[in-house]
């Protein structure tokens, strides 16, 4: 067994400076009418017909509150997400409060609980030729920062905390402690994030027409009522919310199997998206608008209809072999899962935007290494003239070789994902 210790990172503490408490966002007049233009502008841009009136006053309608990152600061004077240095950044979070969902997921008024059992975070690359999405196990026990207090944010901000769960963040801090606490985790800067409830899963995957995922053998959960039989299902609405909030039906029966079940359901949604014209349908995109709006609790920095346009055509022609998803690695102490060593791989693939790459034959990962700047370099030998023939001031000069160019680096066998290239089929649990 590997064994396991708590990543850090080169840039961690430079994250942390830039990654200022959260706060949560002001409502008022001028505000509300931002919205709405943006909303007005976000139609215009995907329909461009004279419903778009219309249309934005009901996307204006369905806005939720919105949560302000003091490190959308960074953002500031950047015309496109395509000249954010680095790459971009962006946290996604899948809370299981039952708060405005009915009853269909247990009484609301029982079960009170605010955990991030999901949470994923997209990096870009900055010249758009591949992303990451890393997944980071639940029960990962994890350091967080001192955070804005949600119940009070003008005061004290909450104490650090050492070695929790992942999942319990979200209730500790807020969203914008979620953001804090990746950040400090991997060494990146993030200035977009969104998290989402159990009935706006299930609208998303309705607004996209439904997601084929392959079943190799039946999965039965009665702990999500999910009964699939082998073969390929497409899934849509509560089908895709269940196959997804799948343990105990997948793998091993753990958090760590319903990742990889996750990234089976993402790959294909990814391939759908990318190659079905979705991007290019003004009624799919709408409706995908208007569910994410309306179910959706976004960072301000996400309600701009420009950034939220480049976003999605950031990846609209990257190669889908190169759109790679990542169970963030970790290991076992104390019968706790904590991050490995290998953590510390993948933290520099992000930091330094550089690709990691998963080969379907030998289920093998690696990335691509930057020469080390550091590293001596031998001078290419030079043949000395006769001193009568050429003078000193016209010898040739010494020439330097360039760098060597970056080298494929193979990855531990405990970096395990797929890419969105590469169609499996989900394990039903045995056990």
């Amino acid at each position: 067994m590997r064994e396991a210790v708590r990543p850090t990172s080169r840039r961690a503490a430079k994250s942390a400076s830039v990654a200022r408490h959260g706060r949560l966002g002001r409502h008022s007049a001028w505000k509300t009418a931002a919205k709405v233009l943006a909303s007005t502008v976000a139609v215009a841009l995907v329909s461009g017909t004279a419903v778009a009136a219309y249309a934005a006053f009901d996307l204006a309608s369905s806005l939720k509150p919105t949560v302000t990152l003091d490190n959308e600061a960074v953002l500031d004077g950047v015309p496109d997400v395509g000249a954010i240095e680095g790459g971009v950044n962006l946290l996604v979070i899948g809370s299981d409060s039952r708060e405005g969902q009915g009853d269909a997921f247990g009484d609301p008024d029982e079960e009170t609980a605010v955990l991030n059992d999901v949470t994923m975070l997209m990096h870009i690359a900055e010249d758009h030729s591949h992303a990451s999405v890393v997944s980071f196990p639940r029960d990962m026990l994890v350091d967080v920062p001192a955070c804005t207090d949600p119940a009070d944010p003008a005061g004290d901000p909450l104490y650090e905390q050492y070695g929790v769960k992942m999942n319990s963040v979200l209730a500790y801090g807020g969203m914008p402690c979620v953001v804090k606490t990746v950040e400090q985790l991997t060494g990146l800067t993030i200035p977009f994030a969104g998290t989402v409830q159990f009935l706006g899963v299930a609208g998303l995957s309705e607004a996209v027409g439904g997601v084929d995922v392959c079943v190799a053998e039946p999965i039965v959960d009665e702990h999500t009522d999910l009964n699939l039989s082998a073969g390929t299902h497409s899934l849509r609405g509560m089908d895709a919310l269940q196959f997804l909030r799948t343990r105990h039906g997948v793998g091993d029966g753990s958090d760590l199997g319903r990742i990889s079940n996750q990234q089976v359901f993402l790959s294909s949604l990814t391939r759908k998206l990318q190659t079905g014209g979705t991007l290019g349908d003004p009624v799919a995109l709408y409706s995908i608008a208007k569910v994410a709006l309306s179910n959706m609790e976004l960072s301000s920095s996400l309600v701009d209809p420009t950034r939220m346009v480049s976003i999605a055509k950031a990846l609209k022609d990257t190669d889908l072999s190169k759109i790679a998803f990542i169970q963030y690695p970790t290991g076992y102490v104390d019968g706790e899962v904590v991050p490995s060593e290998s953590a510390l791989l993948i933290n520099t693939a992000l930091q330094e935007d550089l690709p990691v790459i998963f080969d379907p034959a030998s289920g093998e990962a690696s990335f691509a290494s930057a020469a080390d700047p550091n590293a001596p370099v031998e001078e290419a030998p030079v043949e000395e003239a006769p001193a009568e023939e050429v003078p000193a001031e016209e010898a040739p000069a010494t020439e330097v070789p360039a760098a060597p160019a970056p080298t494929a680096e193979a990855l531990p066998s405990d970096v395990t994902g797929q890419t969105a290239a590469e169609t499996r089929c989900s394990v039903a649990n045995d056990g």
